[in-house]
């Protein structure tokens, strides 16, 4: 039997255009398949913020920040908490990836075209001690374009393909098997599913309209991670971090169900760190969906005030923004799957960020006027459209209507006003202070010592109840399923391994599905700006390594 294509993909996310991208570039013909329409090409990236981790970039240079491999490399293994003997690969995937991300990263997508904005932000600030969890100084760089423009010179470069005869893109193909001939997996088959004009992210017919089969020397699987089927993250989920939560929203659409890597292991793939996974603690309902329990991450800047589902404020160092696993295993050892912020106008105005290239339209839209309307707005546009009809959202003058709003969401009512106001009156008397012993209000006052935030991210040290500051705002948190770390195991060149540690002949595996490298290259926790440059990172490694291959 004739081969169809030197190598098949199977995802068309942005680890499968990478992969395909270089494929491409190396004269190889390649089909890539996805069981979605056209128009949701480039998966969950789309949606995306764009952010990027970068070492010692010119941007950060620029902010006066000092990076370097060494430092980058000692936050990577301190949050990673690398303690499996499976850990073997995902650790060195990490040292290669913060070699790259310290090296050429930057100057290979800009070649291409992508471009930063100039300040760079500071993610998962960590709290601990220097070898802990966390970033050490500020990395998480914002792509001109958001999330689109990631997938944009991706996409151009696999239609280039296309138009050159080299790629054949196959959409509405869904894979449900594979298979070997002479011990190689060179075989991909599974259904044809009716066409659909269903818009980007929205659920898509899975009607069966025919089946096909198509061989390749080589398979590389992008078909991303299990976010959106909430019971297989139910099923995974580690004791480590209490018991799952019976609500969450979804950081994906529902066709990211994880279905493709129980397919690679009935193949015979190793599948290693399941139980290891990435939700963020700050979710609310989107007023707007686009898919089933569409969620959307608050990005905080420091100054809120985070409460439990009782009332209590969260221990330290779980301040906004400073350890996201951390902050969902204290939330689901309380017995409540939700939490509040707690803040005023002139908080939400300059520190609440929502991720999301939708919720984004100045920077998604490249246009310099609307990023310095946004600056100068009391209250971004995207923002103000949650505070006027989101579920989770109660904006009230006075603190007594603010909790009877907070106690209104909720089955019972846990708030108390006496205790919320001797909390808050506590931390307000700190912060006229210029000693103190509340630890965030010293992270504030230090998130303010860099420019970047001082600029755009932290708002001014301020009484929560002056009325100045107001109206009142307080927001119900939600958990939000996004990422998985664990997956497919992986060789530095993605070549999947079987159980036994060896090479499975013919199968590679990069991006979401293959831990972004090696099967976990986080281990437990992740440093933010790493989910897309680890599908790039590792979908270029699949592309260059299949083409190599099939030479």
């Amino acid at each position: 039997m004739a081969y169809d294509a030197d190598v098949i993909v199977i995802g068309a996310g942005l680890a499968g255009l990478v992969a395909t991208a270089e494929l491409v570039d190396a004269g190889r013909k390649v089909i890539l398949l996805d069981q979605e329409p056209e128009q949701s090409v480039g998966g969950q990236a789309h949606w995306s913020l764009g952010g990027l981790f970068f070492v010692d970039s010119p941007e950060q240079r620029r902010m006066r920040i000092k990076d370097s491999r060494a430092l980058a490399f000692q936050d990577w293994l301190g949050t990673a908490g690398f303690d499996r003997d499976e850990d073997r690969w995902p650790r060195q995937w990490a040292e290669a990836y913060v070699d790259f991300a310290s090296g050429e990263k930057r100057s290979w997508l800009h070649a291409q075209g992508m471009r930063f904005f100039p300040v760079v932000g500071w993610a998962e600030r960590g709290g601990y001690d220097a070898t802990g969890h966390g970033n050490s100084v500020p990395r998480f760089h914002i792509t001109w374009g958001t999330g689109p423009g990631v997938v944009a010179p991706f996409e151009r470069r696999v239609r280039e393909g296309v138009a050159r005869g080299l790629v054949q893109l196959k959409f509405r193909h869904r894979v449900t098997g594979l298979s070997r001939h002479a011990g190689v997996l060179d075989t991909v088959s599974g259904a044809v599913l009716e066409p659909s004009d269903a818009e980007r992210g929205t659920a898509s017919s899975r009607e069966v309209a025919g089946a096909f089969e198509f061989r390749a020397q080589a398979v590389i699987l992008t078909s991303g991670g299990i976010g959106g089927n909430h019971d297989l993250v139910r099923a995974q989920w580690p004791d480590r971090l209490g018991t799952p939560p019976e609500k969450m929203l979804s950081g994906v659409p529902a066709h990211v169900d994880g279905l493709m890597l129980g397919i690679a292991e009935h193949a015979g793939a190793s599948h290693i760190n399941r139980d290891r996974m990435w939700h963020y603690t700050e979710g609310i309902e989107n007023w707007n969906p686009i898919w089933a329990r569409h969620g959307i991450r608050i990005l905080p800047g420091p100054s809120s005030l985070w409460l439990d589902a009782r009332g209590k404020r969260l221990p330290v160092p779980l301040f906004p923004g400073f350890d996201t696993l951390g902050t969902l295993e204290y939330i689901m050892k309380s017995g409540f799957g939700y939490t509040w912020f707690v803040l005023d106008q002139k908080i939400i105005g300059k520190e609440f960020a929502l991720s999301g290239s939708e919720q984004n339209p100045d920077l998604t839209g490249k246009s310099i006027r609307d990023v310095i309307g946004r600056a100068r707005a009391d209250v971004p546009g995207p923002v103000k459209a949650f505070m006027d009809h989101g579920a989770d959202f109660v904006v009230e003058k006075d603190l007594a209507a603010l909790v009877r709003g907070m106690n209104a969401l909720t089955e019972e009512p846990l708030i108390d006003e006496a205790e919320l106001r001797r909390e808050i009156t506590a931390r307000d008397r700190e912060i006229k202070n210029a000693f103190t012993k509340d630890l965030q209000v010293t992270a504030i006052r230090g998130a303010r010592k860099y420019l970047g935030d001082k600029l755009i991210r932290t708002a001014t040290p301020h009484r929560i109840l002056d009325p100045k500051a107001g109206p009142l705002i307080a927001v119900r948190l939600n958990i939000l399923t996004r990422k998985s770390l664990g997956g497919l195991e992986t060789d530095l060149s993605s070549r999947v391994l079987a159980e036994d540690g060896e090479p499975l002949p013919g199968l590679y595996a990069a991006g979401e599905a293959a831990g972004f490298g090696g099967g976990g290259v986080h281990g437990y926790r992740a440093l933010e700006g790493t989910f897309l440059g680890g599908c790039m990172f590792s979908g270029r490694a699949a592309g260059r390594a299949a083409a190599k291959s099939v030479a």
